[in-house]
């Protein structure tokens, strides 16, 4: 999953530099405020746990920003759009806290641990149901781009879950996840966007292609991070991916290797690692070739979402889509 607290990513990003940028964002936090009020305070509380928590909105940012290509204001219908996306993410970060039996999140107590499982499951249900109301509103197409993108979510969770502590772990099954679980809630994002503004179906799509390759780096580059941070940066212990046993893209391509670490890195993986042997694993990861080969893919899709942008016109929007990969990506290299 993304890590929470390794902030320069987001911090830099060229997507929150736009002139509109405060302004959209303002609304972004309102509107989703709004989306999770209902007649019991008690729901009302656990629901907009994680909101008043804070965070970038990349995604509903993200939104606002495709709208924005033309050079047109982002309408308050396009921040819904990418407010429908951020639920679905915070619905989805309830349900993995419950699984993984997280007690913090965004440096707050987690719904789980604060109220019980049984409520963060149904507060993240709460959340997908708002989420889906809301692309319910915006018209069938987002409606059912919306519920298709949650079942990536689904079908990513299920692909990372299938081969945890599996040294055998394929790359194909690694994209597959994230794809799933980050890639596609940034392509919808992008896709919301330019649905609601009224886009040509060409710019919709190559939109989508931007978002997913977006995501694809954002998970990729916080998969790099998880291994080479500290744990200061991380705010909580590198390696904690391995120690889950999901084994991410700079794991795989250091196992790889056809040398002797890359043997003792598969020798102490496919079981739970204890303190001493996640240090050994996370030296051995640092040392080796793994994390610059995923580096190079990271920068492919780097070079894929800047592609899809190419037909845009020269805007302000345009210019901080072909940036944010790039930014991204300057925190590992």
């Amino acid at each position: 999953m993304p890590l929470e607290n390794v902030t320069s990513s987001a911090q830099t990003s060229p997507l929150l530099a736009l002139s509109t940028s405060n302004g959209d964002r303002t609304r972004v936090e309102a509107a989703m405020h709004d989306a999770v009020i209902t007649p019991d305070a008690y729901l009302t509380e656990i629901a907009s746990h994680l909101i008043v928590a804070g965070g970038k909105r990349l995604r509903p940012v993200l939104s606002t920003v495709a709208a924005q290509i033309h050079g047109e204001p982002a309408s308050d219908d396009v921040v819904r759009g990418g407010v429908s996306c951020e639920l679905v993410h915070l619905g989805s970060l309830y349900h993995d806290d419950v699984m993984d039996e997280a007690d913090t999140r965004r440096g707050v107590e987690t719904v789980n641990a604060k109220w019980g499982n049984l409520q963060a499951i149904l507060a993240g249900d709460f959340l997908l149901s708002r989420a889906s109301e809301i692309a319910a509103s915006l018209g069938t197409e987002v409606a059912g781009l919306l519920a298709r993108t949650i079942g990536w979510l689904c079908e990513g969770q299920i692909e990372e879950l299938r081969f945890t502590y599996d040294i055998a772990r394929t790359e194909e099954s690694y994209y597959t996840s994230i794809h799933g679980k980050t890639g596609s809630l940034y392509g919808t994002a992008a896709r919301i966007g330019g649905i609601v503004a009224g886009h040509d179906q060409t710019t919709i799509d190559a939109l989508t292609e931007f978002g997913n390759a977006y995501g694809m780096v954002f998970q990729i580059v916080d998969d790099i991070l998880d291994a080479t941070a500290t744990d200061e940066q991380l705010g909580k212990p590198a390696g904690h991916d391995m120690v889950e046993g999901v084994y991410t893209l700079p794991v795989l391509r250091t196992m790889a290797l056809a040398t002797s670490d890359a043997e003792q890195l598969s020798s102490l993986l496919g079981a739970p690692l204890d303190a001493d042997q996640q240090q050994q694993a996370l030296a051995i990861v640092r040392s080796n070739d793994g994390v610059g080969s995923a580096i190079d893919t990271a920068r492919d899709y780097v070079e894929r979402a800047a592609a899809a942008c190419a037909g845009f016109p020269d805007t302000e929007a345009t210019a901080a889509l072909v940036a944010a990969p790039a930014a991204l990506l300057a925190n590992v290299t």
